[in-house]
């Protein structure tokens, strides 16, 4: 892999296109830019899958460092930035890696292989750009398709494996690729840039599985530098989610956490009618909280504290349960000797594919949600939470 400062100027390089530019930005009663799209904007624009998190982490480490009392790494290449000198060790997480790729090969003709980083539908990959972080700067491209006019009828309705995608760059040989400054591990990212989607409080963007936890979890440190918790907040931007929870692992290793809690972008269920076990979450209808997935059990205690903690603030609260789903907080339930844990969500339509959309009004009150939640819990909470011994009764 290239070096940090590389792929930092890639992310520049990116954020600074002509596909970047357009002004997407809402404002303010007295015209100045809406911090917190600025943010959004910011994290779903820049590249980052797996292992190739840089970009990202550029734009989260300041952040964080300004609200926090000390910022380490792990080995992976997380952020871990802390708050207080005492109480319980509470794990606040959001990933910053994306769904991507890389590149696994440069064909004679000078098309582009790839190997996919992440959970990907055959169906999303089909007829749509890219960008290619090579050595030179972002180079785009495109997974074409075959011709209608010579596709047999028969074959129409099919679904094209993924096996069969190469990228186009627009070389003509393998040679101008290379020249080009593409080569074999190059990462490869979406091409999606984000968009105020008509004026409304909906938001069109790719990558938020998880940009939208970050941007989460950078709006609640804020707020929670300035309020007397009881507790050391350790609020965590993760690596390597989307390939098997790495960073969450390597990280909670670091913090050793009395708590955890993750925050990522959920399954909306309501737009395709027809399949209400699906998921039940709806856009707009506030954050919600994970039940069940197939990576966690959520503590049954904490379930209850953000319950109480929504309903005594009016914030409305989703609840899911999603087959095929994990997230990092199954790596933080199995850490430390078994640490609490609930997977908080704003929900996201169109999840892990080039597009998604979320609402501002579902962000905010979770960010609400989050903050309130930090600031009520302390070490008598944490303890009950963390309590498993059977309950006694005296008979009378």
């Amino acid at each position: 892999m290239r070096c940090s400062a590389s792929l930092v100027a890639l992310s520049l390089a990116v954020c600074l296109s002509p596909f970047a530019l357009t002004q997407d930005t809402q404002s303010g009663s007295d015209g100045t830019p809406d911090a917190t799209v600025v943010l959004l904007r910011e994290l779903s624009n820049a590249p980052g899958p797996p292992g190739a998190e840089e970009p990202v982490r550029a734009i989260m480490a300041p952040m964080m460092k300004s609200a926090s009392d000390e910022v380490r790494y792990d080995g992976l290449g997380s952020v871990i930035a802390r708050q207080g000198e005492s109480g319980p060790r509470i794990m606040v997480d959001a990933h910053m890696d994306e769904l991507g790729g890389m590149v696994r090969r440069i064909t004679p003709n000078g098309l582009l292989t790839m190997q996919m980083l992440g959970g990907w539908l055959d169906q999303a990959l089909v007829d749509q750009r890219w960008t290619i972080l090579g050595a030179k700067g972002p180079v785009r491209g495109v997974t074409g398709i075959r011709d209608i006019h010579v596709v047999p009828a028969e074959e129409r309705g099919r679904v094209y494996p993924r096996n069969m995608l190469s990228i186009d760059i627009g070389a003509m040989t393998a040679e101008q690729a290379a020249q080009m400054g593409i080569e074999p591990g190059d990462p490869v990212v979406p091409d999606s840039p984000f968009e105020v989607l008509n004026g409304s409080e909906n938001y069109l963007g790719k990558a938020w599985d998880d940009r939208v936890g970050c941007a989460v979890l950078i709006e609640a440190m804020r707020r929670t530098a300035k309020s007397a918790h009881p507790n050391r907040l350790f609020y965590v931007a993760t690596t390597q989610e989307e390939i098997g929870l790495r960073g969450a692992h390597t990280a909670a290793d670091v913090v050793k956490p009395d708590l955890g809690i993750a925050i990522e972008g959920g399954i909306t269920g309501d737009v395709y009618a027809g399949h209400p076990e699906e998921t039940q979450e709806k856009l707009g209808a506030g954050p919600g909280l994970f039940l069940y997935d197939s990576s966690t059990l959520p503590n049954r205690k904490l379930v209850a504290f953000v319950k109480k903690t929504a309903a005594d603030n009016r914030i409305p609260l989703q609840f899911d349960l999603v087959q095929g789903y994990g997230d990092d907080s199954a790596a933080i339930q199995a850490s430390n000797g078994g640490t609490p844990t609930i997977n908080l969500v704003v929900p996201v339509r169109y999840t892990h594919a080039h597009n998604g959309i979320m609402n501002r009004g579902d962000f905010d009150r979770m960010v609400d949600l989050v903050v309130e939640m930090l600031n009520h819990l302390d070490q008598k909470q944490v303890d009950a939470i963390r309590n498993f011994a059977p309950q006694t009764t005296t008979q009378p």
